[in-house]
């Protein structure tokens, strides 16, 4: 058997038990993490029942006790600086309401000597029959925001068995403090460039009665809520296109992108001329100052090539602008014939103008962000097809 201490100190890991009201599983679960050799640090949240009697049994573990309980959130982040401060560059968080096995441990380090700096989720089989309805659909809802506000697909968002990079994460101030924060600081550190994996570990599901469970579904299924929307945001408006122009200016020169996101054979010819009539469209479209945020929404959504649509939603660029609502005019213009408006085109056709014969925009900029794009993506798949061709090499 290799020596269980080893990795634990050589990587400089040490164990995070945050803990709340658990005292049936608290002990059997602190025994066994013991058997591994190494720093454990427990989190008391403000317990009422015998935690604190109990974790007095345990001269050699690493206490920190406070009342009123102040959620899950606090706890881990009061026991990120305990071990930051104690020298230690990350930390296993690990539930103690039994859900967890120590066993599992050395499945983390292991990942982690491949993968230095890493945020590490220790996703559950949710498959099983024992897993509560309501932590079902909660994992899947989880998933998905996860995937939107990071473009990151993880098999398990929710699960609180995970390796933190303490080192790396204390320069960060995080703003949640309930079980929202295990939403908030891997959407945020996948943000600030740390990679975020996940690894296959144990889960147990107790029969319904024995297990003992904090989350409040109305309450904390609100502040989730609350926090998607805010991340959603905050990564459409900023997150995204900022990573694009790293791509783009910082990574390779615009024309090697460009190419890249075009010839990708990862990805179908129909799905890239899908993405360039998504940009096209949504460039158009009269939701002016909402046209990027929804076009990646979409991309998102639809699993489309997310710089493709960027590069083409930005042709409603300032000096594209004028043309975009003369041409959205004269579209309109079309499906108004006994009472359109002539306009001209001249420099002063502005997003000022458009309050000038508004129906006759509306109606047109649809049309016209439609049809364009529509074209735009037919244009796309037969080039791309005439591409293909050319470059096909015949064995």
């Amino acid at each position: 058997m290799e020596p269980k201490g080893n990795l634990f100190e050589k990587l400089k890991v040490c164990i995070l038990v945050p803990t709340f009201n658990n005292a049936k599983t608290l002990a059997p679960l602190i025994r066994e993490l013991l058997t591994y050799e190494a720093h454990i640090i427990v989190i008391n949240d403000g317990s009422t029942d015998e935690t604190e009697k109990i974790l007095r049994q345990f001269p050699e573990i690493h206490i920190l006790s406070y009342a009123p309980n102040r959620g899950k959130g606090f706890a881990l982040r009061r026991g990120f600086r305990a071990a930051v401060e104690q020298g230690y560059e990350y930390v296993i968080s690990i539930d103690s309401d039994g859900q967890h096995f120590a066993k599992d441990l050395p499945v983390f380090l292991h990942a982690l000597e491949k993968n230095t700096g890493a945020l590490i989720i220790g996703s559950r089989n949710m498959d099983q029959s024992s897993v509560p309805a309501k932590s079902s659909f909660g994992h899947r809802f989880s998933n998905f925001w996860y995937r939107v506000e990071t473009g990151i697909t993880l098999p398990d968002t929710q699960s609180g068995y995970r390796l933190y990079p303490v080192a790396r994460l204390q320069s960060m101030k995080f703003f949640t403090r309930r079980f929202e924060f295990e939403i908030e600081v891997i959407v945020r550190a996948a943000w600030k460039d740390i990679p975020v994996i996940s690894v296959p570990v144990s889960v147990y599901y107790a029969p319904p009665g024995e297990r003992v469970s904090h989350f409040r579904p109305f309450a904390d299924f609100t502040r989730i809520s609350i926090l998607n929307t805010f991340l959603v945001f905050i990564s459409f408006i900023y997150i995204m296109p900022r990573n694009f122009l790293r791509l783009l200016f910082v990574k390779q020169k615009w024309k090697d992108v460009f190419i890249d996101k075009i010839f990708d054979s990862a990805q179908s010819q129909e799905r890239k001329s899908l993405s360039v009539a998504l940009g096209i469209c949504m460039g158009i479209m009269p939701i002016w100052g909402f046209q990027l945020i929804t076009a990646v929404f979409l991309a998102v959504l639809l699993r489309l090539n997310k710089g493709l649509v960027i590069v083409f939603a930005n042709i409603s660029i300032p000096p594209m602008i004028p043309l975009i609502i003369y041409a959205s005019y004269r579209v309109g213009a079309l499906w108004m014939p006994g009472s359109a408006h002539a306009v001209s085109m001249t420099k002063f056709l502005s997003l000022s103008a458009i309050r000038y014969n508004f129906k006759q925009y509306l109606v047109g900029s649809v049309s016209l962000a439609l049809f364009a794009g529509g074209a735009a993506g037919l244009i796309t798949y037969v080039l791309l097809r005439v591409f293909s061709k050319k470059n096909r090499v015949v064995v």
